[in-house]
C-alpha cells in the first residue's frame, strides 16, 4: 500500500492521530503494548515516514555542518569518513566547508551558516584564526558546536585533540637518537594550539638531549605548496642546513621531499625526515615516510557520537568544556632511520 500517512493508519487502527505519532516516536506516554500494534501496523501497511515534514514540525533540519581548514590533507579526509559512519545511521546530512586556512573564509562560512539552518557544527579552524567574535556567536545562539583537531580554546564546549605535545617530543627524541644534530621544525602557524604542543614537544626534547633550541631551525611556512617549495629550498641550500626535519603537517614533508630531490639530498643519508601525516601512501614514498599517526577515524566517529547524541536525545545538557585526548602512534619508516 502506497502513499500511508499517519492519518490513515490512525484509522487502520482506529487510534488518534496524536497516539500513533507518539507511538512512532516512542514516547514514554505511550504503552509498550500500544507501541507494539502500531508499529506492526506500520509495517503491514508499508508507512513511509516523511523526514522533511518531520523536520519542519521539530524546526530541524537534519544537517549538520564541518568546517574543516584543508580538504587535500588526509587527516580531514579520514575524520569525515568517521563522522559520516555516524551521522548516517542516525539519517542527518553532511556537509563540508573548506576554509582553505583562510579567516574571512571561515568567517564568511560562519556567516552563511547562522543565517541558514543547521542543527550543529564540527569544526577545525583555519591557521589564521586569532580572533574568534565570529565562534562565540555560534555558541552564543545556542547552535551546538564540536571543535576538534585545531581548537578554539575560549569557547566552553567539547574538543577533540590528539597528544601533540607527547608526540612531538617522541618524534625528535626519534631523530635524535638517529645522529641528527641540527633538527628543523616545519610549522605553517604559531597561532593554532596544535602547533603549539608540537611545537612544545620539539623544544622540550632538544632540552631534555641538551641541545641548544636554535630558532632559525624553525621554519614557518606558508598554505601555497609553490611558496613553499622556494622558502624550504633556500632553508636547505645554507651552509648551516638542518640534517632532520620534523614536519608539523604531511604537505611540508611533501615539498621536502621534493626540494631535497632538486638538491641532490639524499633521504635519510644527508636528511632524516618525520611528520605528523595520516597519509596512506607513506610506505610507498621513496624512501618510505616515518609518520605520527593520529586516530582519524575515531576522531570523526567520537565527535558525531556526542553530537548525535546532543541532537536526537531529549533534555540532553549541553557540551561539557573539556578536551578529550585520543593519542597518536609514531611508525619509524626509511626517512628517519641511520
Amino acid at each position: 500500500m502506497s502513499g500511508v500517512n499517519i492519518k490513515k493508519l490512525a484509522e487502520a487502527l482506529k487510534l488518534a492521530p496524536s497516539t500513533v505519532s507518539r507511538a512512532l516516536n516512542d514516547s514514554y506516554e505511550i504503552s509498550e503494548k500500544t507501541k507494539k500494534r502500531v508499529l506492526e501496523m506500520a509495517k503491514k501497511m508499508n508507512y513511509q515516514p516523511n523526514p522533511f515534514a518531520r523536520s519542519l514540525r521539530e524546526h530541524r533540519s537534519k544537517t549538520i555542518a564541518m568546517i574543516i581548514p584543508d580538504l587535500v590533507n588526509n587527516f580531514f579526509a579520514q575524520v569525515i569518513e568517521g563522522v559520516e559512519e555516524i551521522t548516517q545511521q542516525f539519517g542527518y546530512h553532511l556537509l563540508v566547508y573548506h576554509t582553505h586556512e583562510n579567516l574571512e573564509k571561515e568567517k564568511e562560512i560562519v556567516t552563511h551558516l547562522l543565517n541558514g539552518r543547521v542543527d550543529g557544527i564540527m569544526m577545525s579552524v583555519s591557521h589564521q584564526t586569532k580572533e574568534t567574535a565570529h565562534l562565540n556567536t555560534v555558541y552564543q545562539k545556542g547552535i551546538p558546536i564540536i571543535f576538534f583537531d585545531r581548537i578554539c580554546e575560549s569557547i566552553p564546549t567539547t574538543k577533540f585533540v590528539t597528544n601533540g605535545y607527547e608526540s612531538g617530543y617522541e618524534a625528535t627524541s626519534h631523530l635524535i637518537k638517529q645522529g641528527c644534530k641540527r633538527i628543523a621544525f616545519l610549522l605553517l602557524s604559531r597561532e593554532i594550539s596544535i602547533s603549539q604542543h608540537r611545537l612544545k614537544g620539539y623544544e622540550d626534547a632538544l632540552k631534555a638531549h641538551e641541545m641548544e633550541v636554535d630558532e632559525s631551525l624553525i621554519l614557518k611556512c606558508e598554505n601555497s605548496d609553490e611558496e613553499n617549495h622556494g622558502i624550504i629550498k633556500d632553508f636547505l641550500s645554507g651552509e648551516d642546513k638542518p640534517d632532520g626535519v620534523l614536519a608539523a603537517v604531511e604537505k611540508l614533508a611533501i615539498t621536502t621531499y621534493y626540494v631535497a630531490d632538486d638538491l641532490k639530498l639524499k633521504i635519510p643519508d644527508d636528511l632524516k625526515v618525520a611528520s605528523f601525516s595520516n597519509m596512506k601512501i607513506a610506505d610507498l614514498l621513496n624512501p618510505s615516510l616515518t609518520t605520527i599517526a593520529q586516530p582519524t577515524h575515531e576522531f570523526g566517529r567520537q565527535a558525531a557520537s556526542l553530537l548525535m547524541e546532543k541532537l536526537t536525545k531529549k533534555n540532553t545538557p549541553d557540551f561539557t568544556d573539556e578536551v578529550i585526548v585520543l593519542p597518536s602512534v609514531l611508525h619509524i619508516r626509511k626517512s628517519s632511520r641511520k
